[in-house]
């Protein structure tokens, strides 16, 4: 007997929450079948795949299978940065072949556009840049508190400290 939809709902609803990612990689996986990417982690992390240096510079289109073994992937890039692109070809498609595991991608092509039309039709799949935040002033409270240590790395070290558990029992 199978279960009604009602029953599937209130089911996924007693598990609790789920991870987005877990919400979005059917699509993502489809879409990235369609064109012809087996492993959808080729496209979610490219930069870590290709590496910082290549993977600023180009994008991965699609990859076609022929008659005999081995696939080719399409590279997206702008004019200038394809001869550099095309001495490294070894290095990608020994990368992305140890992201499949085994040697699916024979060869690369690289195909060509201008700068600005290579910025507009592409997702962004790179993780947002990482804020730190600049180190607040150390405090005169801080540093009161501080004026009996001798040794002057300590003093500092610690009227930083203070400083931060100051900060935040203040929010």
């Amino acid at each position: 007997m199978a279960p009604s939809a009602r029953s599937t709902k209130s089911n996924r609803r007693k598990r609790g929450f789920e991870r987005a990612s877990k919400l979005v990689s059917d699509r993502v996986s489809n879409a990235g079948e369609a064109r012809g990417f087996a492993v959808s982690r080729l496209l979610t992390h490219w930069s870590e795949v290709a590496g910082p240096d290549i993977a600023t510079v180009c994008r991965p289109v699609d990859i076609t299978y022929g008659r005999s073994f081995g696939a080719t992937l399409t590279l997206l890039t702008t004019g200038a940065e394809a001869p550099m692109l095309d001495m490294q070809k070894d290095t990608i498609i020994k990368r992305v072949n140890a992201c499949y595991g085994y040697a699916a991608i024979r060869k690369v092509r690289i195909t060509q556009t201008a700068a600005t039309g290579f910025s507009d039709g592409r997702a962004v799949f790179d993780p947002a840049p990482k804020n730190k935040a600049a180190p607040q002033p150390i405090t005169q409270k801080a540093v009161d508190a501080t004026t009996g240590v001798g040794n002057n790395e300590l003093r500092e070290a610690l009227a930083r400290l203070g400083t931060n558990v100051i900060s935040k029992s203040n929010r």
